[in-house]
């Protein structure tokens, strides 16, 4: 039975992309810079706020800090405007709990904000823990802070699944060593996806406690 699953956040748990979007776009219009569609922000995200920024500046690395600034300022008044979790993400985190499975989640996100965006739309759903970017902590891919985060709530990896949107979650999942789960409602393309070989692939929420009941029937029985 799995005791546990990680989630990523934007793409996974939180349709995010608009208020990235709009925040950044914002920022470029301000410094006289070029400014991208929401579409292309899906391609953008994934590997924290400063990668995001200079894939938004298009190699215009001069402004990258002027512009990170900018970006983290815009965001952090701004990320609750458009955002709202996936058709289906709240009922399914119910069903989790009911089943008394630890939701976490894990974010290349900064952890202040990550935490924040979690408790403004997920109020009265307990997470064992939310964990975003910390300075001098390598991002994921890199399992590290995740690793080190499980062994703190005495979690084996083999027991849980790392749910999420992107190459970067899979990546990670595998070098955790957690059974991944791609979603296909996020950021980035299904092939994309399928290309780091997940151990499984949903396209709604209501499949990914299909996915648990096949393994553990008990799973749906109070939900």
């Amino acid at each position: 039975m799995r005791s546990f699953i990680v989630f990523d956040l934007d793409g996974t748990l939180l349709n995010t992309l608009p208020d990235i979007a709009g925040a950044m776009n914002r920022v470029l219009f301000r410094y006289g810079l070029p400014q991208h569609p929401e579409e292309s922000y899906k391609l953008f995200t994934g590997d924290g706020a400063r990668v995001l920024t200079q894939r938004a500046l298009a190699g215009q690395e001069n402004m990258l800090e002027h512009v990170y600034s900018a970006y983290l300022l815009e965001y952090s008044r701004n990320s609750r405007v458009d955002t709202r979790p996936y058709e289906g993400i709240r009922e399914m985190l119910l069903q989790l709990l009911d089943a008394d499975i630890k939701l976490i989640v894990f974010s290349n996100k900064d952890d202040p904000e990550t935490k924040s965006v979690i408790a403004h739309y997920f109020p009265d759903i307990h997470f064992t823990a939310v964990l975003g970017s910390q300075p001098g902590v390598p991002l994921k891919p890199d399992p590290a802070a995740l690793l080190a985060l499980l062994e703190e709530h005495e979690l084996s990896p083999s027991q849980g699944l790392y749910v999420g949107d992107t190459v970067m979650d899979m990546q990670c999942a595998r070098a955790a060593e957690i059974p991944s789960v791609a979603v296909l409602w996020g950021f980035q393309p299904e092939e994309m996806l399928l290309g780091e070989r997940p151990d499984a692939v949903i396209t709604a929420p209501s499949q990914l406690i299909m996915l648990l009941e096949a393994e553990t029937p008990s799973l749906g029985k109070d939900a």
